[in-house]
């Protein structure tokens, strides 16, 4: 493929440059946009949320990476170090309260604040049938995939940096570049629900409304609260979809997709949402699916 220059150039055209580096070169431009930001990730030690956690630490920030498992964190956190990058980690179980506080506690002693939280972890038993789904199945699921989040917002805000709470509004002030943010991971089936997925499905139009809801009651303190809507990522949580040739023809028809995508393209997307580019941006998800099903 070529594209055409301007001006005096011998050559009319040139080749495009890969995907591969235009994404590099995007992220070199950007680099410390995030500088001494501290970004807490759940959900972090591979596919998407690890994808997050690489892409705003290469942006500057210090990331701190968590996940069930202590050899998952251990090995994130070496390779993030690995590329000269400021990375620590701790095991976290999103459902069990008692981690969520010493995910949030460690955050504030090693650093002393949050400036943005980004909740990426979450859950999928398959259940081939909403109402044929057990209450096992509605509670582990809504327990992770939405209460989970509102928990951590409660128990991050106060470490997070706010506006003052006595401060007067002003409709005219700029953007305070100190404030910080929240990222929900939702998933684009919340606008195009997957049959066999139900009480998922469910569970992230719910973020949809957490957002829209927390990014009204925390406006006062100047946070703003987005939201991430992937559509098919090859990730290792995915793989029983991507796997299936049917059910992805099948997706990929319904969906208007051309191909799965990559856990880089949706972590560009979370970095815009914490940097100073989406200062007057909050209540919005922005969906990451090669089409998207909204209108």
């Amino acid at each position: 493929m070529y594209r055409a220059v301007l001006g005096p150039q011998r050559h009319l055209f040139l080749p495009v440059v890969p995907f591969s580096r235009r994404m590099s070169s995007a992220g070199a431009e950007r680099r410390g946009i995030l500088t001494d930001k501290v970004a807490l990730i759940t959900g972090s030690t591979d596919g998407i949320g690890f994808a997050i956690a690489q892409r705003l630490a290469r942006d500057g920030a210090h990331v701190i990476v968590s996940s069930r498992k202590q050899e998952n964190v251990d090995r994130a956190v070496e390779k993030l170090q690995g590329e000269g990058l400021s990375a620590s980690g701790t095991v976290c179980h999103v459902g069990k309260e008692e981690d969520c506080k010493k995910l949030v506690s460690m955050a504030s002693e090693k650093h002393g604040f949050i400036n943005f939280l980004i909740c990426a972890a979450g859950v999928n038993p398959l259940a081939w049938s909403t109402l044929g789904a057990s209450e096992d199945i509605w509670d582990k699921v809504m327990d992770i995939n939405v209460k989970a989040p509102a928990r951590l917002v409660k128990l991050a805000l106060p470490y997070m940096v706010t506006l003052e709470e006595k401060q007067k509004p002003d409709i005219w002030a700029k953007p305070d570049p100190r404030v910080s943010g929240v990222v929900f991971v939702s998933s684009a089936v919340a606008y195009a629900p997957v049959t066999p997925l139900g009480p998922y499905n469910v569970s992230k139009t719910a973020l949809l409304g957490l957002t829209k809801t927390l990014a009204l009651e925390l406006a006062p303190k100047g946070i703003r609260v987005n939201c991430l809507a992937p559509g098919l990522i090859k990730t290792n949580f995915s793989e029983v979809i991507w796997k299936d040739k049917n059910f992805l023809q099948d997706m990929m028809k319904r969906c208007g997709f051309t191909r799965v995508g990559l856990p880089e393209e949706c972590a560009g997307v979370v970095s815009f949402l914490c940097s100073p580019d989406s200062s007057y941006i909050t209540g919005e998800t922005i969906v990451a699916s090669g089409f998207s099903p909204r209108l």
